[in-house]
């Protein structure tokens, strides 16, 4: 896949996902892991946001992103295991 030149930016957390990253017992090192594993990158409904797709111990996730173009940073918004529903 051809990543946006966004994609090399430097990574921002913003209070919803370090609640997230507590809650949900992943560390920045495993978040930032799951940013270099990606595997698909789509628009997310919410308008300059972004969702990628990637794996955590064996289980899929998402991680929404929104790049700062003026700030040339890259907003970690959220991250979440997707539910199988087989």
């Amino acid at each position: 896949m051809r990543w946006p030149e966004w994609w090399v930016w430097e990574l921002a957390f913003i209070p919803h996902v370090e609640h997230r990253m507590e809650e949900r017992a992943f560390t920045e090192l495993e978040l930032r892991h799951m940013l270099d594993t990606a595997v698909s990158l789509r628009p997310s409904r919410a308008l300059g946001r972004f969702v990628v797709t990637t794996r955590r111990r064996g289980q899929s996730w998402c991680v929404v992103l929104e790049p700062d173009f003026d700030e040339r940073l890259l907003y970690v918004v959220t991250a979440y295991p997707v539910e199988n529903r087989s």
